[in-house]
């Protein structure tokens, strides 16, 4: 019998995981909460596997309410995620509006749960890398990923906006710095941060803080001043 999957969703990650299949000429099944509940049952009866492509708290209600008579793997792509009903597969990337190419696809890593099926049996014709972790270590694994990708993000659009509507910058006189940065991180992340953190420069960080008086930003400045002398003193 052809591997065929079944996605569950509709969302950005539905998006891009179908057209990454479909990039691979590889088939697979599609329901979202607009079809008949009638052919998300028929799908299932014929499907390899069931990705559940859907909010993180809707993942095991769902289950529970339309799945559990399956036999087949259930695999949700929550990274905080740990359920007995679902074996969880990560692909540890940021999804845009945009679809992206084969080339980028294949390039995202998948985090697996040390439980799950071996790769094989749950990507057939799928070239990621993967790798396991166990479920005890899931939500430390995510919170690295918010605080260092949407945050970083979060970061990023205040610097270009302001840029743009009180400095009369443009956004793109930045490019150039942050993708140094991201070029210093991936090369070695160990030495990559400078600034008046890296030099103690206390007299330029009370003038960053006092220039951001009013803004909720400050808090975040003064957190990070705070966690860098928390991590030297503890190094």
């Amino acid at each position: 019998m052809r591997q065929v999957p079944l996605f569950v969703g509709n969302g950005r990650l539905a998006r891009h995981l179908k057209y990454y299949f479909t990039l691979l000429h590889l088939p697979f099944f599609s329901w979202h909460r607009n079809k008949p509940l009638a052919l998300l049952y028929e799908q299932a009866k014929y499907s390899s596997i069931i990705l559940l492509l859907i909010n993180d708290q809707a993942i095991e209600s769902f289950i529970s309410k339309h799945l559990l008579w399956t036999k087949v793997a259930l695999i949700h792509c929550s990274g905080s995620l740990a359920s007995s009903k679902a074996f969880g597969a990560h692909p540890l990337m940021t999804f845009g509006e945009d679809l992206y190419t084969e080339e980028i696809y294949r390039t995202i890593p998948f985090i697996i749960d040390d439980t799950a099926p071996p790769w094989h049996e749950l990507f057939p014709g799928l070239p990621n890398t993967h790798f396991r972790i166990n479920n005890s270590c899931k939500a430390k694994y995510h919170a690295l990923c918010v605080l260092s990708g949407n945050f970083s993000c979060m970061l990023w659009q205040k610097l270009f906006q302001h840029f743009e509507t009180e400095l009369n910058l443009p956004a793109s006189v930045a490019h150039p710095f942050l993708i140094r940065q991201m070029q210093n991180l991936l090369k070695n992340y160990t030495t990559s941060l400078t600034g008046p953190l890296m030099r103690q420069d206390k007299i330029t960080i009370a003038e960053n803080l006092r220039a951001l008086a009013g803004d909720p930003f400050q808090t975040v400045y003064q957190s990070f001043v705070d966690c860098y002398h928390g991590l030297r003193e503890n190094s």
